[in-house]
């Protein structure tokens, strides 16, 4: 019995982790307050793989649940605290060799994006408002650069 691939994301009601187990079945999942038990069989070996995973925060058992499809296992844990972030899945703070961070689907959800236009949106209104004349135009330097040179 081995531990199965996984990868996990942080969002701010609920956690994603993902079980990469192509092929499974016999998926057993079970959620508990503060941990999940995940089981499954893949392929014609019949290889079976087993995770246990003490998570960093607490969980609605109740509200979370899992998805199986013919390349993963998601679930979907909801935090009993949601808009509290995890800095990290587990809660020990040992590295896991068979889970990582999904890149792929992280997301900053603590910085809010309408902060984050409306300071894109101050900086193009600074950029907008100043003064051309200071600037040399780009037409102007091609120009420029086009002259020849004298010869010494």
């Amino acid at each position: 019995m081995q531990p199965a691939a996984a990868k996990w994301y942080d969002r701010p009601d609920c956690v994603f982790v993902e079980f990469c187990v192509e092929d499974s079945r016999d998926v057993q999942v079970k959620f508990d307050k503060s941990k999940i038990d995940f089981g499954c069989v893949i392929g014609t070996d019949d290889i079976k793989h087993e995770n246990t995973l003490d998570l960093f925060g607490e969980i609605d058992p109740k509200g979370s649940k899992h998805r199986r499809t013919d390349r993963s296992v998601m679930c979907c844990l909801r935090k009993a605290e949601p808009g509290k972030p995890w800095p990290r899945l587990t809660k020990d703070k040992t590295k896991c060799n068979w889970l990582s961070v999904d890149f792929n689907n992280w997301k900053d959800w603590e910085d809010d994006s309408d902060e984050d236009m409306s300071r894109y949106d101050k900086f193009s209104e600074m950029m907008n408002s100043m003064e051309g004349d200071d600037l040399c135009d780009l037409d102007e330097t091609v120009t420029m650069n086009k002259s020849p040179t004298s010869s010494r």
